[in-house]
């Protein structure tokens, strides 16, 4: 099933959640929609799914007006975070409860369900579990009988909205590529919603980065995290070290900064902010740079600098422990960006505003 979203807003008293949303996604793909609290993410899911409805915007699904459509009428697979399951129903019931409660002249025979619950025990790998209650099985069981019971009545489109957010990180990976290889299987198109950039980029053919009811930029990891398209993704993807600095023939200069690594970018002269994340940037011995070598700690993994500035400004750069430099502190150093994301500056300040007094704005992790 292909979905088409158009010039989708929608609105909660006076907050607006979803601002002009545009998407489009192909038949048995798998998309992510990731992004922070509050951009918009599980709105848009419960739109498709029927549970809201907008205040303008179009939604077509293999050419058809699903806002025509109520909830019960889109045949929506939906797996909530926290399952759902129902507590006085083992899991064969659980599995079933689907194809039970449709209407008469729909309904399959009760060979048939118990044929269809059998497949889907196999195909879940929880054949053993038929039997048990919710409150008898772990967190990732819970949620394996909670995708089943989406499947089971063989959705037009799958619908998961934070589907591990419940669960510890190892059984989430799990249970991650495990989720991939069901929706190979099954060739269904998926759409789920995750804050874990880690989660998208692993399990989805494209991730959506929406911000504060708008998407930011679609893509595969690759570019996503190589290219963001806007300050907001660039920040949301770790870039938390902003540079200003000043364009001159598509190439980035500050006082004490190498930006050599960097390709040249095709943006106009002028004043402009580097983005960079801690551990894309090496530092460099060097007496003229306006930087110094404040403190150093260990992560274990990672030797973690922090740098003093012009203007009371601070870097932090993270360096591999066991190819890191041994550095002094109070060492002069010059930065090395290996990868960054530059946007021209917005405006100029007006007169009456005071010019910062920082080259560099650190936000800590």
């Amino acid at each position: 099933m292909s979905i088409t979203i158009a010039g989708m807003t929608k609105s909660f008293g006076a907050t607006s959640v979803l601002r002009g949303v545009d998407l489009t996604v192909a038949d048995g793909e798998l998309v992510a929609l990731l992004g922070p609290s509050g951009s918009g993410k599980t709105t848009l899911l419960k739109i498709i799914a029927g549970l809201e409805w907008p205040e303008a915007g179009q939604l077509t699904v293999n050419g058809q007006n699903w806002l025509d459509l109520p909830a019960q009428a889109r045949r929506i697979g939906f797996v909530f975070q926290h399952y759902a399951l129902f507590p006085h129903m083992n899991v064969r019931d659980n599995l079933a409860f689907g194809l039970t409660v449709r209407p008469r002249d729909q309904r399959p025979t009760t060979a048939q369900i118990r044929a269809r619950t059998d497949e889907l025990l196999n195909f879940l790998q929880i054949p053993h579990l038929a039997d048990r209650f919710p409150a008898q099985l772990s967190g990732g069981q819970r949620q394996r009988v909670a995708l089943g019971r989406a499947l089971a009545i063989e959705p037009s489109v799958l619908l998961l909205d934070e589907p591990f957010g419940a669960l510890d990180a190892s059984i989430r990976r799990d249970l991650r590529r495990w989720l991939r290889d069901v929706h190979d299987q099954t060739g269904s198109t998926t759409i789920f919603v995750t804050h874990d950039q880690e989660e998208a980029f692993e399990l989805a053919d494209r991730v959506v980065v929406m911000g504060e009811g708008r998407i930011e930029q679609i893509g595969s990891a690759d570019q996503i995290h190589d290219h963001p398209a806007s300050p907001f993704v660039a920040r949301f993807m770790g870039a938390v070290v902003e540079l200003p600095v000043t364009l001159r023939a598509g190439r980035a200069e500050a006082p004490g900064l190498d930006t050599s690594a960097l390709d040249r970018r095709a943006l106009p002269d002028g004043p402009a902010t580097l983005f960079l994340r801690p551990d894309a940037i090496t530092v460099e011995p060097d007496a003229t740079s306006p930087w110094r070598l404040t403190e150093q700690t260990s992560t274990g993994a990672l030797i973690r600098l922090l740098l003093d500035g012009p203007g009371g400004a601070r870097v932090m750069v993270d360096l591999p422990r066991h190819t890191a430099p041994r550095l002094s502190v109070g060492a002069p150093l010059r930065l090395r960006p290996l990868a960054g994301a530059i946007f021209p500056a917005a405006r100029s300040a007006p007169a009456d505003e005071p010019a910062p007094v920082s080259a560099l704005k650190e936000i800590r992790l």
